[in-house]
């Protein structure tokens, strides 16, 4: 029974230590995570509007008519 309990005490201070070593690497790591974030996420935004950019520019653009009437209206 003691060998037991002595495996369940062994590892419950490894979890305890686990957490602790990830908080301590997190704290330690949170501005250089955010700023990867970051510049990931504004590299996709960019990517994104260039990719969308022709299509509405496409569409904003009225049709050139092929054909037109005289340069000079013919006076009567």
């Amino acid at each position: 029974m003691q060998k037991v309990i002595n495996v369940i005490a062994l590892l419950s201070g490894l979890v305890s230590l686990s957490v602790v070593g990830g908080g301590v690497y997190l704290y330690k790591n949170a501005d250089v995570m955010m700023e990867e974030a970051r510049e990931k996420l504004a590299a996709s935004a960019v990517e994104a509007v260039s990719s969308a950019l022709p299509m509405l520019i496409d569409s904003a653009m009225p049709k050139v008519p092929e054909v037109t009437g005289p340069s000079i209206p013919k006076l009567p």
